[in-house]
């Protein structure tokens, strides 16, 4: 049987040479089907092999068949493979595998989809970009897509989130029961060659579309956020948390349940992965950085571990939480609760009076925290408006934290002494009612203790980092590469617009942008600039090769202090585990290459889908709160500019557009990314300009929020 098989693929592969080698030598572009099948020989028991062959290559995107039944080479007509990445209600988007991006008019479309695998032929461009058509669909996408559900002359039809917004037809006896304006999820049953031809059923119905919170499970759904745990991956979970922390868990522990350590978190936090500990020496400070022993109970290639690897990452939207681990874990047995024995696995590092690093240690330990530190509530005691409640719940650590204040001042003035940029980002914190609704967004408070622990993390992990460097194992690293060289020339000639100079150099270093940073402080331009380097970074991202931290500026970096809710973090350590039980570098090569691998590839892309779907969610939220303003007017900022208009931010973080429809009548002339100007007035709208808006439209499903001018507007 297996001799069987083995022939039948020789000879598949034996096809595909022919049909690849005629087809490359014909006189002509493209050739017959019938002809190419005579030229290949095929005898009545190989034209199976032979459609298969051939079906192989128009799948691979190698060959294509055109008008007539003809066939030819991809490569000699100038198609292109590529995958359609978005589409609007009149054209699409197509990227090509070497990631040219290609303009699709709505009528070129052949009725692809997201996610479709695509051939590409170009046609002539009207505004110079590539401009191309869909020639074949070689392998579809997901079936399934979100949406909302809308009657028309009393048939329901199904309108696309993130595909062309046309009415798609709902197979109604096939789909669950539903209502006119409920979000859904909806699969494709039939494709046509247009989108309007496709037909869909109704899987799951999230809720009403006028709802963040419905909006907010379609989304998790269509970015396959799992919302549940196997249960095997449960089963686990309940068997570690009801065994409890043993006594004989402290075995080569190191007992640190005397020291003075506890944890510092937000008020609503539940699963409490990093305690702190501080003190003084003779020549600085020893600080303790104790963090949740996950590696402990999730041993490798366990399902707790293989679902840790899938999620990659614990998705928090507003007042919720998607886990990486269950809660039996997250919330239960590795959180770092007060008055509970917990293992930890310790960092601790001696630093001198200016915050260098002079040596480090890692250690397995067992902690008991003295309190539950709330940054608020520590807020008050160091700015000194703490209440009696307040005094007396720290009295016990009330030193330590003055102490730890001290540190992170030596630390916060080390990091501006190697230059790292001041970028500054502003958080929005959604506040939501008891029955689901946003009713509230304010800018995220961010005071000192919250950078003191940022501190204590940060020096945590560049000591993970060095031990790694030092002992030469695989890892997994917290990268940021320096800018790409294209955002680098953007910058420099962006600058001189906001009447900056911008510093000489031969490579851009973080101290040209620190002092980028530091020219517009104060000024009335520095949101824009402060915006403007922001988006020439490149993105942080995870990788075996230590490369270095641009944003930070260190040569060393890596995350090490929450492996509750991020896998990088559990992976390294489980890797120091072992460097701290003596294994050799031969055995932890042989052991770790390819899981650092696996594991920075993945957590990559589960991080890059966590912001994703954050973000999504919180602005249908924002939206939500946005829809109860309707009409209200708003002193806002422009926050960026494009070709149709302006986006504004106003001072809660909500942002939404200008359309350029809604301006004064005119000619706009656009000097990307800085400002929108009106011809023959003059009248000019730039980047950090403030305005007054009024809130005109608001869209909860798609998270859009439209403002216009207020024509009282004097500015």
């Amino acid at each position: 049987m297996k001799k069987k098989i083995s022939s039948q693929k020789n000879d598949v592969e034996s096809y595909r040479k022919k049909i690849v080698t005629f087809l490359k030598t014909c006189n002509k572009k493209t050739m017959p089907i019938n002809e190419l099948e005579t030229k290949c020989r095929t005898k009545k028991q190989g034209r199976e092999n032979f459609i298969k062959a051939f079906d192989e290559l128009r799948k691979d995107g190698i060959i294509t068949v055109r008008k007539g039944m003809k066939v030819g080479l991809c490569s000699r007509l100038n198609i292109y493979v590529g995958t359609v990445t978005r589409l609007s209600r009149t054209f699409g988007f197509a990227k090509t595998d070497n990631d040219i991006e290609y303009f699709i008019p709505g009528k070129c479309m052949l009725g692809a989809m997201p996610n479709d695998r695509v051939l590409i032929s170009d046609i002539p461009s009207r505004s110079g970009e590539p401009e191309g058509e869909i020639v074949d669909i070689i392998d579809f996408g997901s079936s399934a897509m979100t949406g909302i559900i809308e009657f028309v002359d009393g048939s329901p039809y199904l309108v696309p989130d993130s595909a062309t917004k046309n009415h798609i037809i709902i197979i109604k006896d096939q789909s669950v029961k539903f209502n006119n304006g409920d979000k859904v999820l909806a699969e494709i049953v039939f494709r046509g060659r247009r989108h309007a031809e496709h037909k869909v059923k109704i899987t799951s119905v999230f809720g009403s579309s006028e709802y963040a919170s419905s909006c907010a499970k379609s989304i998790l759904m269509i970015h396959n956020a799992p919302d549940e745990f196997p249960e095997e991956v449960l089963k686990e979970a309940r068997k570690i948390s009801e065994g409890g922390v043993q006594p004989y868990s402290f075995n080569n522990r190191e007992n640190l349940c005397d020291m003075k350590i506890f944890t510092i978190d937000g008020a609503e936090s539940k699963d409490l992965d990093d305690a702190v500990s501080v003190e003084k020496t003779d020549n600085g400070y020893l600080l303790g950085v104790h963090i949740a022993d996950v590696s402990h109970y999730v041993k490798g290639n366990s399902e707790l571990d293989k679902e840790a690897m899938r999620r990659g990452t614990s998705i928090y939207y507003a007042d919720r939480v998607v886990p990486m681990l269950p809660k039996e874990l997250s919330n239960g047995i590795c959180s770092l609760n007060p008055n509970e024995n917990r293992l930890t696995l310790s960092a601790f590092v001696n630093l001198d009076n200016e915050g260098n690093i002079i040596s480090y240690r890692f250690c397995k330990s067992v902690i008991r925290s003295r309190v539950k530190g709330v940054y608020s509530e520590i807020n008050t005691l160091l700015d000194g408006s703490e209440t009696p409640e307040t005094a007396e719940k720290y009295a016990d650590v009330r030193n330590e934290i003055f102490l730890m204040n001290e540190l992170a001042d030596v630390l916060i003035a080390k990091k501006k002494r190697r230059n790292a940029p001041e970028i500054e980002t502003t958080e929005s914190k959604l506040i939501i009612s008891g029955d689901g609704i946003c009713c509230g967004v304010v800018p995220r408070e961010r005071g000192k203790s919250e950078q003191i622990i940022e501190e204590f993390m940060l020096t945590a992990n560049e000591a993970a980092a060095k031990l790694a460097k030092e002992k030469k194992v695989p890892f997994v690293y917290r990268i940021h590469e320096a800018p790409p060289e294209a955002k680098v020339e953007a910058l420099h000639e962006l600058l001189p617009k906001f009447n900056l100079e911008c510093p000489h150099f031969t490579e851009f270093k973080p101290v040209h942008a620190a002092k980028i940073l530091e020219s517009a402080k104060g000024t009335d331009k520095f949101e824009a600039v402060n915006l403007m380097v922001l988006r020439s970074m490149s993105k942080a991202k995870y990788s075996v090769e230590p490369v270095g931290h641009f944003g930070l500026v260190l040569d060393d970096y890596a995350h090490f202090t929450s492996p509750i809710r991020r896998y990088p973090d559990l992976a390294i350590h489980r890797i120091i585990t072992d460097i701290l039980a003596g294994y050799n570098n031969e055995w932890l090569n042989k052991r770790y290459s390819g899981f650092a691998v696996n594991a920075a590839e993945r957590s990559s892309t589960a991080e890059i889908r966590a912001v994703t779907i954050e973000r999504e969610c919180e602005d249908c939220y924002k939206a939500e709160y946005m829809k109860s303003h309707i009409g209200e007017t708003f002193t806002a900022r422009i926050s960026s500019v494009t070709e149709f208009g302006f986006y504004v931010k106003l001072p809660n973080t909500i942002e939404g557009l200008v359309h350029i429809r809604t301006l004064p009548e005119g000619e706009y002339d656009y000097s990307e990314p800085v400002s929108l100007t009106e011809k023959f007035s003059g009248v000019s709208y730039n980047l950090g300009q403030n305005v007054q808006v009024i809130c005109s439209a608001v869209n909860v499903s798609d998270g859009v929020i439209d403002f216009v001018l207020d024509d009282d507007d004097d500015e």
